[in-house]
């Protein structure tokens, strides 16, 4: 059954982690939930599993690096939908390394992903919430949004511009879209998979080691979508009790 506050909530890099861990829970507290990766197998299975257990859920092929393919997503939940209520910038990548490794590739797919992916994503939303006068845009950074540590000098640069993307949109559209930022500390997820250099892999295995379930990030992400709407909750560290991070 529909929730009486339900909203419809996009979500990118939803196929795993954080992004399917957010699109459970939030499919449970009855939103409805519009899923969006490159894996789209991943997809069609995760919200057949939503489907079944009572939830509402949508699956579109996205690629965040294409703002053509993020406005068709934008498209295909107005058509499903009518509506789009809330963004979920989560689709991100992690591939560590020293500066000196100079895996180019690797920063240009950091940047790619995580800072045009989040602008993607404003972009294709912020006509149509500006129009309705309403909207909530929610950026998923990291703990590295606000410190750096070796190997990670790129990934902590895109997740500062995500802080100061999401800091600048707050101030520009406040009084009628609400803006979050959701920042993770360790959390299990594939990330770290996507880490080609030895050094940089076997030091985040070390860190990984107190890492938290995506669900408590899910919860944060549902806690800031449920309040009134009068009330922004700007952001969020969410982190292990045991990390010194």
């Amino acid at each position: 059954m529909q929730a009486i506050n339900s909203k419809v909530v996009l979500i990118t890099g939803a196929s795993s982690g954080i992004g399917e861990a957010t699109a459970r829970h939030l499919a449970a507290a009855g939103h409805r939930v519009v899923l969006g990766a490159r894996r789209t197998e991943r997809l069609v299975q995760l919200a057949g599993e939503i489907r079944e257990s009572g939830g509402r859920a949508d699956v579109h092929q996205l690629d965040v690096t294409s703002l053509d393919n993020m406005q068709e997503f934008i498209a295909f939940a107005l058509d499903c939908h009518g509506q789009v209520d809330v963004l979920v910038n989560n689709a991100g990548v992690m591939p560590l390394s020293k500066l000196d490794a100079l895996k180019i590739d690797e920063w240009n797919r950091m940047i790619d992903v995580n800072i045009r992916g989040v602008l993607h994503g404003i972009a294709a939303t912020l006509p149509h919430m500006g129009a309705r006068r309403s909207g909530q845009v929610i950026n998923i950074a990291s703990i590295g949004a606000y410190t750096v540590s070796p190997t990670a000098a790129v990934y902590c640069a895109t997740k500062f511009a995500v802080a100061a993307i999401t800091e600048g949109l707050r101030q520009e559209v406040g009084g009628d879209i609400r803006v979050t930022l959701v920042s993770p500390g360790v959390v299990e997820s594939e990330l770290a998979e996507s880490i080609s250099d030895p050094l940089a892999r076997d030091t985040m295995r070390d860190f990984r080691k107190v890492a938290i379930k995506p669900e408590a990030i899910a919860r944060a992400i549902g806690f800031a979508i449920d309040q009134p709407a009068d009330v922004d909750v700007s952001e969020i560290i969410v982190r292990p009790t045991a990390s010194p991070y």
